[in-house]
Formats: structure tokens, C-alpha cells, sequence
């Protein structure tokens, strides 16, 4: 069976690539990206089936990308992950279509759960 393709997406690159490390020990293929420009850019080359997206980050923010991928890529999922959000983000992420959205800190096998329930939907889409 083909490894889930996980893209991170957050500033915080200590966090994102420690939380890389521990997806890809869990068996899942993972790349990072450190903005909303290079995240755009990653997709262009090698898109992701899931997506875990940050919303704060400098130049094109979390929101941004989660508009511009779903509507070049409608079957990547997006779970935005999220220190700073409040209601008013969860509502506006899950109009423009994220598949999830959660707190940090999260527990690593909450987010794999959701990585796994995500991916699901896409398969059962296709």
C-alpha cells in the first residue's frame, strides 16, 4: 500500500520538522514547508493528500492557502493546526472547505487519526 502523502505547513520550523520526524516514523510519506509561498509552490510539484496547515504565518497566511489549494486541488484535504485560532477561523477554515481543524499542542496520534480519517474521505471520493 502507497504511504499517505502529508505535507506541514508552518513557520515554526523546529515544531514542523520535529512533528515531520514523528509522522514518517509512523509510515507515512511527509514534506515541510516554512510558508504560505513555498507551500503553494510544493503543491504545484508533488501534491499532498492531506495537508496539516498552520493559519499564522508571514506573507500568505494559513487562510490563503487553504482557498488557493482547494480550488486548484478539491481532493487534497486540509487540517488546519492552529495555536492562535478562535471560532470565528474555525468557521471560515471549514467554509472554505478544510477537512479538519485542531489546537496546538496536539497529541501526535490525534493528528495521525485525523491524517488517516482524512485521507479515508479522499479515497472514498474518488
Amino acid at each position: 500500500m502507497e504511504k499517505i502523502k502529508v505535507m506541514l505547513v508552518d513557520d515554526e520550523e523546529e515544531f514542523v520538522t520535529t512533528l515531520s520526524e514523528r509522522i514518517q516514523m509512523r509510515d507515512f510519506s511527509s514534506s515541510v514547508a516554512f510558508t504560505g509561498e513555498q507551500a503553494l509552490q510544493f503543491v504545484d510539484d508533488q501534491v499532498p493528500d492531506v495537508m496539516i496547515l498552520d493559519l499564522k504565518m508571514p506573507g500568505i497566511d494559513g487562510m490563503e492557502v487553504l482557498r488557493r489549494v482547494k480550488k486548484a486541488y478539491p481532493k487534497v484535504q486540509v487540517i488546519i493546526l492552529t495555536g492562535h485560532g478562535s471560532e470565528k477561523d474555525k468557521k471560515e477554515a471549514f467554509s472554505l472547505g478544510a477537512y479538519g481543524y485542531l489546537q496546538k499542542p496536539v497529541q501526535i496520534d490525534e493528528l495521525v487519526k485525523h491524517i488517516i480519517s482524512a485521507h479515508k474521505a479522499v479515497a472514498e471520493n474518488i
